[in-house]
């Protein structure tokens, strides 16, 4: 209500014209239709126009599993947009203010969120409805006390919510318990010690934006070149593989090219990504028969793919291990293997890297994928345990197992499992005599 004066104010002096939009979420019964009531009754007496709408908010959070707070957002935002884009406005005000950004922070950082999230809300930025329309918040920095006090001094009108009140919302915790102990025990200076704190982190979090975005333009344009002259051609002047750029670059890097996919970047899906290039990573939803697959290239390229489980399931492949050296492709995988004469345990790792005794898998193994009732005993552990409970245990979901690959000697026994431990009966020791070295590459 204070922002709809402040507006009303100044708009002669920078002909603005005003549209005044309210959406009733429909949460709070008659207190509601009250808020209603007052937007509808100053926007009369300002003679601006009106436009109301309402929403199920409580229906669309159990449709779409959100909470009430985030499916109240997105209801409304969709109808802020809309009805800008109804009347032609390219404009939307809102009157969040400094206490909202505070409140945003903890929210965020107790969700876990990177420099992005913390940086808190931007003075302008793109309506997530619409990108064509831009969003401003004139009064985020300013207190809601100092609004508080002007609306009282300039006979303002305006409605408090009632379930501001409610501790069981997470943000009403952190505004009525968790921000006074803070001011009163710890900074009395909060409020500006941490809007300086998200000021810093924004900017951080807006360079490796700028740099990410910056080597993904020239990354796609080497590409367009390589094809135009069907040769080899170097990159950039200064450009570096997707290895060799630092790590928050990286991340973001895979961020931007997850919300280009519509893909939901949170820190598990972007770490796997980053860190284990050609490994496929299951978006669907559990049961789908048509499922899809997040893939990086070495040249840091995400890209998505479809796939049928049913070309999961299809037989194994015999490996025979006569050959010193050898190699073969199996369900988007190419392992490789080669037999040494090197004794004992010593070993470096390397990734995707690993090492048997040669002697205990045998002259042949067979490739397949995880059956149900498959056991395993990995390094460390005294006793086989259920493959299932082991791939429970390291979140792998249910709708990937299927895909991992199994290796399994002549007598049944698994000796290695895809994104698992080795297996502690076939493991290097004191007494080997000959080495199979085993590397596995996700395509």
């Amino acid at each position: 209500m204070v922002l709809l004066h402040l507006l009303h104010q100044l708009s002669k002096k920078h002909g603005w014209q005003l549209a005044v939009a309210h959406l009733n979420h429909q949460l709070r019964g008659r207190s509601s239709d009250a808020d209603e009531r007052l937007v509808k009754r100053e926007a009369q007496k300002l003679e601006l126009p009106f436009f109301g709408g309402r929403a199920d908010v409580r229906k669309a959070a159990r449709r779409h599993s959100l909470s009430v707070e985030m499916a109240a957002r997105k209801l409304r935002h969709e109808f802020l947009s809309r009805t800008a884009a109804r009347l032609k406005i390219q404009t939307i005000a809102l009157a969040h203010h400094a206490d909202d950004q505070l409140e945003l922070f903890f929210l965020r950082l107790f969700r876990g969120s990177g420099g992005e999230g913390l940086a808190g809300m931007k003075w302008r930025n793109s309506s997530p409805h619409d990108r064509t329309i831009e969003l401003v918040r004139p009064l985020l920095d300013v207190p809601k006390s100092m609004l508080a006090a002007y609306a009282a001094d300039h006979g303002i009108r305006f409605r408090e919510d009632a379930s501001n009140a409610l501790l069981d919302i997470p943000r009403n915790r952190i505004r009525h318990t968790l921000l006074p102990l803070l001011r009163k025990q710890f900074q009395p200076a909060l409020d500006r010690t941490l809007p300086r704190v998200m000021e810093i982190i924004g900017a951080e979090a807006e360079f490796v934006t700028q740099a990410a975005a910056e080597w993904l333009r020239q990354t796609a344009s080497v590409k367009v070149l390589r094809k135009r002259r069907r040769r080899h051609s170097p990159g950039p002047t200064g450009s570096a593989s997707f290895t060799e750029l630092p790590m928050p670059v990286q991340r973001r890097c895979i961020q931007l090219q997850l919300r280009g996919l519509g893909l939901a970047a949170d820190f598990d899906l972007v770490e796997q990504l980053r860190t284990k290039s050609n490994f496929p990573i299951t978006t669907s939803k559990e049961g789908s028969l048509a499922e899809q697959y997040v893939f990086r290239d070495d040249g840091g390229k995400v890209s998505l793919r479809h796939t049928n489980v049913a070309e999961f399931n299809q037989g194994d492949q015999k490996i025979d291990l006569a050959d010193p050296s050898g190699g073969v492709f199996f369900d988007g995988a190419r392992i490789t293997w080669q037999l040494t004469s090197e004794k004992g345990a010593d070993f470096k790792a390397n990734p995707g890297q690993e090492f048997f005794d040669a002697e205990k898998v045998g002259p042949s193994i067979a490739l397949r994928h995880w059956r149900r009732g498959d056991r395993f005993q990995p390094i460390g552990m005294s006793q086989p345990v259920k493959l299932q409970d082991l791939f429970t245990n390291a979140k792998v979901p249910r709708s990937h197992r299927h895909l991992l690959t199994v290796a399994v000697t002549t007598k049944g026994e698994i000796f290695w499992v895809e994104r698992i431990r080795i297996s502690e009966r076939f493991k290097l020791t004191k007494n080997t005599i000959r080495r199979l070295q085993w590397h596995c590459l996700r395509f």
